[in-house]
């Protein structure tokens, strides 16, 4: 396929003709078409712009800026394209890019290629509906020309540019090898599909992903296999920043099999034919580390104990995430403050597939082939070319599908391609080191635990009119990058995201981050920090509920301040659920948790059993609003999908850490929601006016104070400290009140 990116602004005649030797197309800044043709002679295949090419078969190929990690964007994203282009489906593929960010970045997360934080149909949304109309208006201009009449009397139909008074037909395929046109006019919003006139959005198209998942025919990185690929294994330090003072491998360099013993800033690889030898050779290394760590002392409970002393600790003051009003001055002058504290333990990801990475340095050590699954192509080229001390365009990225991402594949595999690239370049042949679960898992990069504690005062008509919200943890942001954290004022996304209130119309409001001493690798999670704030902000609004005497769904509907949207989702959730008329020996609870721009809203339906201290959660209802619903039965497969996961962080998940190192080594000790525990889901969208939004993370922040606060709905006792484990539970049941517990 010859395409050539370049960036929208940048095009001019001499790159068009470089890029493809046949029809190109620029989509330029101010929606602009240029048109050229490097020759008469009917080339293969046709780039209309950087997004979309044709061949004479009429396949349809999209670029994908988004990796694909499960959440659907090879379908939804091509799917944009197809619905303004009038593309015949069936003949519309998709390929993911890992070079030119300029072109393909993501605009919502610096435009790097980077996908994450559910921001995939928000941020390629407009730019993928005007390639498309860009690739129509030359269709059909392309097809005037040809038939000699006014582009005002064709139409486009499914993947055909129609002349209706003759009743003539091209297809799409026809059209590109055809001379190419000079230029067409400029698109205009104006030129866009109005959501009425969509035959392609909003419909339940089978996902593009799938057919070759159930076949087996899908590749990752862990299965990948290259002529002459070595395979590599690692002993990592047990503690971050320790590395290997001396080297026992004389019993690992006796198994056959093993080629190679190379030291790595932070481990030890093992380089082997097979992988079994590989892993039988790190068995048998025999390594004495540094043991000169700071973290040696990192201690995951009495850690959390620090930072809820220091959320506690009002005169110390933290970075403000966001603020209006004057709410500290309120609550200090209030009658009436209700204060109560929150905490969440550090979870690891889990994704399905450990990580892996295939690198094959070229003889110079300064070029290199890279076979990775990420959600950031960016970042692994940025890697690459600084492990390398090289340039990009010395490094190709081949980006394969991944078995799970949820923020673990993101800035967070650097160690690996790291170490795959180190290794590859000394034996100077293809590796591909793959961690096992347990270095997966003993070396993961996890959601950070939190305290929170949450001050609001109340009005004597039972109102909330100032909230303070504090969150004490390190910053995620910080350990990626501690120069991008001081550029944003300290003003950590990853944690603080959720703590906004911005569906409430509390008129004083302080959300702000005391940030502490970074204790353990820490990374955005699914939900990112809506995931751990949500709970805390809803459990406390059920909190103010009761301290008010007021129905949990009446006290947070006289607060949404005619917020529509926020309404339509608490509203249809009451209905759906039938909220508080739960069969005996159960109990509702409710949870507005808005995610980025989407509304949703979650009913949990539990039981408890007094004696284990288990909680079961039998019914999860969901209504979203996330905009525009692009793929609807995709939605809701995602937001089944992050209700399963929100919930298993809710009640079972927690890595702890001792002197430094992860006490959990396997998913024998890392418990999670096993499908006997899966509770019966049902979610549904509501209808929205709104742009679209993300979905993929959308489930996960209703789940913690839904299962809450149906907790206090059944027992008059409250659950403050996620995970609710069964000791957790039990504490709670036996103490006094039904505040701090």
């Amino acid at each position: 396929m010859s395409t050539f990116a370049v960036p929208p602004g940048r095009w001019s005649r001499r790159a068009f003709l470089a890029a493809s030797g046949g029809l190109s197309v620029a989509l330029l800044a101010d929606g602009a078409i240029e048109v050229a043709s490097a020759s008469e002679a009917p080339p293969a295949t046709h780039a209309l712009n950087a997004w979309i090419t044709i061949d004479r078969d009429d396949i349809v190929t999209v670029k994908s800026g988004s990796a694909e990690m499960g959440q659907g964007v090879l379908t939804s994203l091509p799917l944009i394209v197809a619905e303004e282009m009038d593309a015949d489906w069936s003949r519309v593929r998709v390929e993911m890019v890992t070079h030119d960010a300029k072109t393909y970045g993501n605009p919502k997360i610096f435009g790097m290629l980077y996908t994450a934080g559910s921001t995939s149909i928000e941020a390629y949304f407009d730019t993928l509906r005007r390639a498309g109309a860009a690739a129509r208006r030359v269709l059909i201009y392309s097809a005037a020309r040809h038939w000699g009449v006014a582009p005002s009397q064709l139409e486009s139909s499914s993947g055909s540019i129609v002349h209706h008074p003759s009743g003539r037909k091209l297809r799409f395929g026809e059209i590109a090898v055809l001379r190419a046109v000079s230029s067409v006019p400029a698109i205009t919003d104006a030129d866009l599909k109005p959501r009425s006139a969509y035959r392609l959005i909003g419909t339940n198209v089978e996902r593009a992903d799938v057919p070759p998942k159930t076949r087996g025919e899908q590749q990752y990185t862990i299965d990948m296999r290259l002529p002459g690929m070595l395979h590599a294994a690692v002993l990592r330090a047990p503690v971050e920043g320790e590395a290997p003072t001396a080297i026992d491998a004389v019993a690992a360099k006796a198994i056959p099999g093993v080629v190679d013993i190379v030291r790595l800033p932070e481990g030890v690889a093992i380089v082997a034919e097979r992988c079994e030898a590989a892993l039988a050779g790190k068995a048998a290394l025999k390594v004495e580390w540094s043991q000169a760590s700071e973290l040696r002392s990192a201690d995951s409970e009495q850690d959390l104990q620090a930072d809820v002393a220091t959320a506690k600790d009002l005169n110390r003051r933290g970075a403000a995430w966001r603020e209006r009003g004057a709410a500290l001055a309120e609550i200090s002058r209030a009658e009436r403050v209700v204060t109560r504290e929150y905490a969440t333990n550090y979870v690891y990801h889990a994704q399905l597939e450990p990580l892996a990475a295939v690198a094959s340095v070229g003889a110079d050590g300064k070029s290199a082939e890279i076979w990775i699954g990420t959600q950031a192509p960016s970042v692994a080229l940025g890697v690459a070319t600084q492990v390398l001390q090289t340039t990009p365009e010395k490094i190709r990225v081949h980006l394969l599908q991944m078995g799970g991402g949820f923020g673990r594949r993101t800035m967070f595999t650097r160690e690996l391609l790291r170490d795959a690239l180190i290794v590859s370049r000394q034996v100077r042949r293809p590796v591909k080191l793959l961690w096992t679960r347990e270095e997966d898992v003993r070396n993961g990069w996890f959601r950070p635990a939190t305290a929170q504690l949450l001050r609001a005062s109340l009005s004597t008509d039972g109102n909330v009119e100032a909230w303070h919200h504090r969150i004490a943890c390190p910053s995620v942001a910080g350990y990626y990058s501690a120069e991008n954290l001081a550029r944003a004022n300290n003003r950590d996304l990853f944690v603080m995201e959720g703590a906004e209130l911005s569906e409430y119309g509390v008129p004083h409001l302080l959300a702000e981050h005391v940030i502490t001493t970074r204790r353990a690798r820490i990374a955005a999670w699914r939900g990112i920090g809506a995931g751990h704030n949500a709970f805390a902000v809803e459990a406390f609004m059920d909190e103010l509920a009761a301290e008010a005497k007021a129905d949990p769904v009446e006290f947070r509907r006289r607060h949404l301040a005619g917020n529509v949207r926020a309404l339509a989702v608490l509203d249809r959730v009451v209905a759906m659920s039938q909220f508080g008329e739960a069969p005996e020996g159960r109990a509702h609870g409710l949870s507005l948790a808005p995610y980025k721009a989407s509304m949703a809203a979650g009913v949990a339906e539990i039981s408890v059993d007094r004696t284990s201290g288990v909680v079961r959660v039998h019914r999860f209802w969901a209504a979203v609003d996330p905009g525009l619903a692009v793929h609807p039965r995709n939605i809701i497969a995602q937001v089944e999908g992050a209700i399963v996961w929100g919930l298993s962080g809710a009640l079972k998940e927690r890595i702890t850490i001792k002197q430094g190192e992860v006490q959990q080594s396997n998913l024998h000790e890392y418990t999670f929601m096993r499908l006997r525990d899966v509770p019966e889901i049902r979610v549904e969208i509501v209808p929205s006016s709104a742009p679209p939004s993300g979905v993929g993370e959308l489930g996960v922040p209703m789940t913690g104070a839904a299962v809450a606060n149906a907790f206090f709905a059944l027992t008059g006792k409250r659950l403050r400290h996620m995970p609710f484990d069964a000791e957790r539970v039990r504490n709670a049941l036996d103490a006094p009140g039904n505040h701090q517990s």
